[in-house]
């Protein structure tokens, strides 16, 4: 590998499997040392430990990335433990799908606490000490259906509507201090969270997706390494769009 991480220490939210557990291989052969933050406590370490096969230094900490308090407590001792975190990815995330007449007020704050709040609250975490250090990446993960929307999944597209213009509007904030913030936009990736979906909303899905197929996990890591990577420092406030041609932008 080109070791273009060596050196670095990146944190990973939703780490343990799917996007998130792709990203965190893909650092590790980069060179990156890694935290894995995740409510899956066990499945988190069950990864850390896959990784020292690429002679790195890895962690899993636990926090539901919605609460404030376990948020901090979980970056604090990722910083502790790898000294300093240089790289954070927002990965973790929900989905589900409703009609926005049937959807419960409880369904929609569920979705924009864990995939909108929960970002917001991690990268707030980390953001003194890179600004103090004057480096650091920041790499939001979003959706193409925050560009286009989707029929039973208004609280979803919503949120993560929302992390581009969280990312855009940091971007303005830290571009100074030497930290970027960028986000990528995958299109249906074959992941636990698809497979949670409905049929028929899958069927439809590809039905009209140009590549007429899902997504690979390890399709999405490869903007996730260039965001993070020297290469990507002149990516400021960027949305990359590995969507099969859903969206074409």
């Amino acid at each position: 590998m080109t070791q273009r991480l060596k050196g670095k220490k990146a944190l990973i939210t939703g780490g343990a499997q799917g996007i998130g557990g792709a990203i965190v291989t893909a650092f590790a052969k980069e060179g990156a040392d890694v935290a894995i933050l995740d409510f899956q406590n066990e499945k988190a370490i069950e990864k850390s430990k896959e990784l020292t096969q690429y002679g790195v230094n890895s962690v899993a900490v636990f926090a539901d990335i919605k609460d404030e308090v376990q948020v901090i407590s979980a970056i604090e001792s990722a910083t502790a433990q790898l000294k300093q975190i240089d790289i954070l990815v927002n990965n973790a995330g929900i989905n589900s799908t409703s009609s926005v007449i049937d959807m419960t007020t409880e369904m929609w704050d569920e979705m924009i606490s864990t995939n909108l709040r929960g970002a917001f609250l991690c990268t707030r975490a980390v953001l003194k000490s890179m600004i103090d250090r004057k480096f650091g990446r920041i790499i939001n993960i979003s959706s193409q259906l925050a560009h286009k929307g989707s029929a039973e999944m208004a609280h979803y597209a919503a949120a993560k509507a929302g992390i581009i213009g969280f990312t855009k509007s940091l971007a303005y904030e830290v571009a100074a201090y030497g930290i970027t913030s960028n986000a990528i936009c995958p299109g249906p990736i074959d992941t636990e969270l698809l497979a949670k979906l409905p049929e028929e909303w899958k069927k439809r899905k590809f039905s009209v997706l140009p590549i007429g197929r899902a997504g690979q996990v390890s399709e999405i890591a490869p903007p996730a390494v260039l965001l993070a990577s020297d290469e990507g420092a002149y990516y400021v406030g960027a949305t990359m769009n590995p969507n099969g041609g859903d969206v074409m932008i």
